[in-house]
């Protein structure tokens, strides 16, 4: 088999370092080299061989995004970009017959045109470039646990700021003075009273007050009391006679039927303090097209309660797949590695161990700090709706 035929190619592009500038081109790997070929000049803008590789690595740059990098020995550094059909395919490729022959025990390759690199030295090369993904893993783990550590004291802060809000509202909820303010009688009118059905109305009165709405019989006893934020409707059926609802889910709604020649006055109350709830019923409509003599008539108590109505208010680098020290397979036959080689090796090993480790405590800390994050994105979002709603009932 030829070795200089092709095994792939790719299109793609290389960076010219001395030029600053992108030449368009193919990379092609044979069974021993690498080579681009400009599409251009047709020359070969860079070729070495598989056995000088130090490092092959996936990285974004300054000059261009998805980039893919080979470390060739004597600290050259070829970037490649653009590549089709994606970086990923042309560094699986590169990577497997780099590491295959790094590894293989049965090189065909002639040796004695160059001298080349002891087996235990291809070793520590290959470790030396895991070490280096794994130190990039570090940092880029790093810079996560750093976000996670700011994310975690803006959301204490968050949470420090709902508690101010938590307070204020309840202030405005309930102030110091509300409690003497609150049962302040606005309205009071004699009414007929009944609970539901209209053959059941008795003599009782309308109390308006400023946090609620009672209903009492004729010895002042209280029937019902409808606090503000109870009432759900108030249907008015005349000038005269209204319905008021609170509603209920599983049980009966609670619902008084009120008929006062005097309810113009109160509805001039009830219609600014509960405007949204007010329903106007087709029965009302046809009183208010039929023109009164009473000095207590509806067009006036309606019209004078219009003008008071209230208004309302360098990224990080990508780290390689695929980078295992579990591809490593030497065959134990081979006795290339020299003692001072395989004491380096276990070094290496060791700092490979240290650094795992601390990536995975670095990772444990970081679910957990997510636990934490999650729960209290979720407390907050509850509280900041909770808020809202009491705001909206306070304007």
């Amino acid at each position: 088999m030829n070795k200089d035929l092709a095994i792939h190619s790719w299109p793609g592009s290389y960076y010219l370092d001395s030029e600053k500038r992108w030449e368009s081109g193919t990379l092609s790997l044979t069974r021993t080299m690498v080579r681009f070929v400009s599409h251009q000049s047709k020359e070969s803008l860079a070729s070495f061989r598989l056995s000088r590789i130090v490092e092959i690595k996936m990285e974004t740059s300054s000059f261009i995004f998805s980039t893919l990098t080979v470390l060739e020995e004597g600290n050259v550094k070829h970037w490649f970009g653009s590549l089709k059909p994606n970086r990923l395919v042309v560094y699986n490729v590169l990577e497997h017959f780099w590491r295959e022959r790094l590894l293989s025990s049965a090189s065909a390759e002639a040796r004695g045109a160059e001298s080349q690199p002891s087996k235990g030295r291809q070793l520590i090369n290959l470790m030396a470039g895991a070490q280096k993904r794994l130190e990039d893993t570090g940092r880029v783990i790093s810079h996560q646990g750093e976000q996670f550590d700011n994310m975690m004291q803006g959301l204490e802060k968050m949470d420090s700021d709902l508690g101010v809000a938590d307070k204020l509202l309840g202030e405005l909820e309930s102030p110091s003075w509300w409690g003497s303010v609150r049962n302040r009688v606005i309205s009071s009118i004699p009414a007929v009273v009944s609970r539901g059905a209209d053959s059941d109305l008795k003599p009782g009165c309308l109390l308006v007050l400023v946090s609620s709405i009672e209903v009492r019989d004729t010895s002042c006893a209280v029937l019902h009391r409808f606090e503000r934020s109870e009432v759900d409707e108030i249907r008015v059926h005349s000038p005269y006679e209204i319905t008021v609802r609170q509603r209920f889910i599983g049980r009966p709604d609670v619902c008084y039927r009120l008929l006062s020649a005097k309810m113009p006055e109160a509805m001039a109350v009830l219609e600014m303090q509960y405007k949204k709830k007010v329903e106007f019923t087709p029965e009302y409509a046809v009183f208010k097209a039929t023109p009164l003599s009473s000095p207590t008539d509806p067009h006036d108590w309606h019209q004078a309660a219009g003008p008071q109505r209230c208004q309302e208010p360098e990224l990080p680098r990508e780290v390689p797949a695929g980078g295992g020290l579990s591809q490593l397979q030497v065959h134990s036959q081979q006795q290339s590695v020299s003692q001072e080689e395989a004491q380096e090796l276990k070094q290496m090993l060791l700092q490979l161990r240290s650094l795992a480790m601390e990536a995975e405590t670095e990772l444990e800390r970081q679910d957990e700090v997510l636990d934490v994050l999650t729960n209290s994105a979720d407390r907050a979002t509850m509280q900041i709706g909770k808020h809202t709603g009491r705001i909206k009932r306070l304007l």
